[in-house]
């Protein structure tokens, strides 16, 4: 696995808490910090949008009638605007 350095400073506590967790797990203090980068940004994906949520529970296309194209016929923008 090719892989970029990356170099952090961790406050005293934090530096001794990795420290003891690679003892006694016997993992490398630079596995343990992927583990927990890898979780933090799993924990942290990219949240559905409101779209994808409705999407999800089926109120996309759910009408069958109704005009569809308000926004770009101009026989339904009669009295709006300045025209």
């Amino acid at each position: 696995m090719a892989s970029d350095r990356l170099s952090i400073r961790l406050p005293e506590q934090l530096q001794q808490n990795l420290a003891d967790i690679s003892a006694r797990t016997g993992r490398s203090e630079s596995q343990l910090v992927r583990e927990a980068l890898a979780e933090f940004f799993a924990r942290h994906a990219r949240q559905p949008t409101c779209y994808d949520l409705a999407a999800e529970a089926g109120l996309i296309g759910c009408i069958d009638s109704g005009v569809g194209d308000l926004s770009t016929n101009t026989d339904h923008m009669e009295g709006f605007g300045g025209g």
